[in-house]
């Protein structure tokens, strides 16, 4: 199967977020990356040598240590001390960037590679509008690592460069290709010969038939239960058209309580009023409900593609997790069931005063190799934005329906960017009303309401700078 085709078909239908989009918005960018720096360490460009790399040069890596692991990064530094062994990399993992890099970045002091993921992630904006990012536009034009006659740039799908640009320069380097749905065992479905629904109807039915055999239908990450966010808006997309996401995107008045969002959470409101959640799941985070999954407590989960890495060590063989759409309306919808939602993310810096900035774009430069990309898909069951970097790989159950999925997806996938351009809407404001919503504390139209009264907060605040997505 090629990658390459899938990506582009999605890309053209705005499954990538669109070229403003960034990672978190909300602030003032004032022309890109930081281009002076604090740049100790600076060697001689050379053919072999395109980026200016100093061979001996130190290179602090600093990772978030969240699903994917460490193994991967050890990895790739690996493959940048093979090149360059007399280079010393310090390897660092935490779940707390936010807090373990802030102060580093205060007294000027930042590492020279950035994962800047997980909850504790740094705001982009702060990042960004105080131009702390290194311009990573010479990384694209230079020669790849193992790709001959290819500049980084050619070897990179659709959208990647865009979904990581402030203003024309490209700034963050979103790593993986994440698509998003709904998962279910295919070996429990087998063995209790259920189908997977297409239509909601069907989904309900399917849920009182898994609730009357002893199992929970549904369960989810109460304590983030912003992942059930996900599905209610997918529906809704589905049913009013990519039309629904760009409205929410440009915090338009109403958006969250348009027709389209009203029928989409009247639907999902069943599940919760029938006790299609399995109990405690309010209290559970994001691993702890993930494993009472695993363990056959509940038959689906909202996640996106990271969940068969995350849960390696804890899914029983055979489980076979699967990817799939969630389920339409009914014929009205204006997207088909295939349709399904996936964008780039996993977002990588290198700060505009690493001391060694050459290096940690060569270590970019090391990840994006089609050698370093396939080894990543390896590890931790997870496409990268490197076009073809599946080929020749073995890929695991549950990636490999990923792959199925956004083949089948096709031109008519689709994709939402609020959450780049304002985090706490998502993170804090629509987290919350998920929250009361999946609990059975507040009505479908509460939780719209909720919703809509934390977008209308960010556009009422004049500090946050507003982005507008065209399509």
């Amino acid at each position: 199967m090629n990658r390459r085709d899938i990506l582009r078909r999605t890309a053209a239908a705005g499954v990538l977020a669109t070229p403003a989009a960034g990672l978190l918005a909300g602030c003032a960018t004032s022309g890109g990356g930081d281009k002076s720096g604090a740049d100790t360490y600076q060697g001689t460009k050379s053919a072999e040598n395109p980026l200016g790399v100093k061979e001996d040069a130190p290179l602090d890596v600093v990772i978030f240590g969240g699903g994917f692991g460490e193994e991967y990064a050890k990895a790739h530094e690996a493959m940048y001390t093979e090149k360059y062994p007399k280079a010393k990399v310090k390897h660092t993992a935490t779940q707390e960037i936010s807090k373990t890099l802030q102060p580093r970045f205060v007294d000027g002091t930042p590492p020279d590679v950035v994962n800047n993921s997980g909850a504790g992630q740094i705001d982009f904006n702060g990042l960004v509008s105080q131009n702390a990012l290194a311009d990573l536009g010479e990384l694209l034009d230079a020669p790849s690592l193992d790709v001959p006659g290819k500049t980084v740039r050619d070897t990179l799908l659709p959208g990647a460069v865009e979904v990581g640009s402030y203003d024309g320069a490209f700034l963050v380097l979103n790593y993986t290709y994440t698509a998003y749905g709904i998962w279910h065992s295919d070996k429990l479905f087998a063995d209790r010969s259920w189908e997977y629904a297409k239509t909601w109807d069907q989904h309900i039915a399917l849920c009182k038939q898994i609730k009357a055999a002893g199992i929970a239908p549904w369960t989810y990450a109460g304590l983030h239960p912003r992942y059930m966010s996900w599905p209610v808006i997918a529906t809704a997309i589905k049913l009013g058209g990519p039309s629904v996401a760009t409205a929410i995107d440009n915090l338009e008045p109403n958006a969250w309580k348009s027709d389209s969002m009203r029928t989409a959470a009247d639907a999902w409101y069943q599940i919760v009023k029938d006790r299609y959640i399995l109990d405690g799941s309010s209290g559970l985070d994001h691993k702890q409900s993930q494993t009472a999954w695993c363990q056959g407590k509940a038959a689906f989960i909202s996640c996106g593609s990271w969940l068969e890495s995350e849960q390696k060590d804890v899914t029983p063989a055979g489980f076979n997790m699967t990817i799939a759409p969630t389920p339409s309306l009914g014929s009205g919808d204006k997207l088909p069931f295939e349709a399904i939602r996936g964008t780039a993310g996993e977002p990588f810096m290198v700060p505009a005063k690493a001391r060694n900035r050459a290096g940690g774009l060569e270590y970019f430069r090391t990840m994006l190799s089609r050698k370093g990309a396939q080894d990543f898909t390896r590890k931790v069951a997870s496409l990268t934005v490197v076009a073809g970097s599946t080929e020749g790989v073995e890929l695991p159950y549950g990636l490999n329906s990923v792959v199925k999925a956004l083949d089948a997806s096709g031109v008519n996938g689709f994709n939402w960017v609020y959450n780049n351009y304002y985090r706490k809407l998502e993170r804090n404001l629509v987290d919350a009303a998920c929250g009361e919503f999946f609990s059975g504390r507040t009505s479908p139209a509460e939780f719209l309401d909720q919703c809509q009264k934390g977008a209308d907060s960010i556009a009422q605040d004049s500090s946050i700078k507003k982005y507008k997505r065209a399509v």
